[in-house]
């Protein structure tokens, strides 16, 4: 899967540089997607991009200078699944 890394890269800045506390969490590949990396800012709201590979996304991560963590080592933050759970009641 090719991946447009300056596109990707100008997204999740956009992303980390409009929302405080953010950080990254690197999901693996799975048999329709490449390794992604997830932007979950303070609030829970989040964002997602293909990476490439799981050194590309560490990578990328650590450019932005916010932690980034391996999703499963850690899982994904509850304030992910409240953001979550607050936009399907808007809906």
């Amino acid at each position: 899967m090719s991946v447009d890394r300056d596109a990707v890269r100008n997204h999740l800045a956009q992303f980390v540089a409009s929302r405080g506390g953010v950080e990254a969490y690197v999901e693996p590949p799975t048999n329709v997607t490449a390794t992604t990396v997830i932007l979950i800012a303070h609030d829970g709201e989040w964002t997602r991009r293909a990476a490439g590979s799981r050194q590309a996304a560490f990578d990328l991560a650590r450019s932005l200078g916010v932690p980034v963590y391996d999703v499963n080592q850690t899982g994904y933050p509850n304030r992910m699944r409240e953001w979550n759970s607050r936009q399907r009641r808007k809906a």
